[in-house]
C-alpha cells in the first residue's frame, strides 16, 4: 500500500512543474509526513488547463452512508479498480495526479520494522496516479476526497513491501488526466511498476511512524546504530 509520503517543495515549484497558471490554494509548507485523512494536493484537468487543489486522502464514494469509509479506501489496487463499485466511475472520469517527492514503506528486519523512504535518484517531483470523488452529506456538506492507485512492486520496492504506488512517467500524465479517455484498456499500460533503475531507497528515523512528527529530520538518512538508539 501507500500510507505515507512527502511533498517538500514550495507552492511555486508545484505550479511550475504542473503548469498551473493560478490557484485558490493560499499557502503550502513543506510536508515530510503526509498521512491518511489529511488534506493533500492534487492536480486535475478541466479540459483546458491543469488545476491545483486539495482533497481529503481516503476516497468516500457518493453512495456511502458514513464518510468514515474513506479510511478503508486510502489505496485502490490498479489490477481490480475497474471492477470495484467505489472506483469504477472515478477511473473513467475522475482521475488526478498526487504530487510527491518521496514515499515511505516499512521493511521487516531482524531489529523490527525499519521505515524506508523511496525517492527518484534525481530527487525530482513525481506524480502518483489518483482517483477522486465528491460526497454530499444529508445536510449538504461536501467532502472532496481521493485515493492512490497501487501496483505490484518493482525489483527495488519488492525488497521492502509487496505493493507500491503507481508512479506515472511525466509523458503519461496528460493521458491520465484526459477526461475524454475513459476506456480501462487505454489506461492499463500506465498502471505498471516504475522503472527501479530510476529510484533509490534509504532508511529513515522511526519517528516517521508518528503522524504528529513532520519536520525535515524525518527524511535524513539513518544508520542502523542510530535507529537502534531510538527503540
Amino acid at each position: 500500500m501507500c500510507g505515507r509520503y512527502t511533498l517538500t517543495v514550495t507552492l511555486e515549484e508545484l505550479m511550475v512543474r504542473y503548469m498551473i497558471g493560478e490557484t485558490m490554494v493560499p499557502f503550502h509548507r513543506p510536508k515530510y509526513n503526509v498521512a491518511p485523512s489529511q488534506q493533500v494536493f492534487a492536480i486535475i484537468n478541466d479540459g483546458h488547463s491543469n488545476r491545483l487543489g486539495e482533497l481529503k486522502w481516503g476516497l468516500i464514494p457518493p453512495w456511502a452512508d458514513d464518510p468514515k469509509i474513506g479510511f478503508m479506501m486510502l489505496n485502490a489496487r490498479a489490477e481490480t479498480a475497474a471492477s470495484k463499485p467505489a472506483f469504477q466511475q472515478p477511473l473513467r472520469r475522475k482521475r488526478c495526479l498526487i504530487p510527491a517527492d518521496g514515499f515511505y514503506e516499512w521493511k521487516t528486519t531482524a531489529r523490527g520494522k525499519q521505515p524506508m523512504r523511496v525517492v527518484l535518484k534525481s530527487r525530482a517531483l513525481f506524480s502518483m496516479a489518483g482517483l477522486y470523488e465528491t460526497w454530499v452529506s444529508p445536510d449538504g456538506t461536501k467532502i472532496n476526497s481521493c485515493t492512490i492507485l497501487t501496483t505490484t512492486p518493482n525489483d527495488l520496492v519488492a525488497q521492502i513491501h509487496d505493493r507500491m504506488p503507481v508512479i506515472l512517467r511525466p509523458e503519461d500524465e496528460s493521458l491520465w488526466l484526459n477526461r475524454m479517455i475513459s476506456e480501462s484498456d487505454a489506461l492499463a499500460p500506465l498502471l505498471r511498476p516504475y522503472n527501479p533503475d530510476e529510484l533509490e531507497a534509504y532508511p529513515v528515523s522511526s519517528a516517521v511512524g508518528n503522524v504528529r512528527n513532520d519536520d525535515s529530520s524525518l527524511i535524513e538518512p539513518f544508520t542502523a546504530d542510530e535507529q537502534l538508539g531510538l527503540w
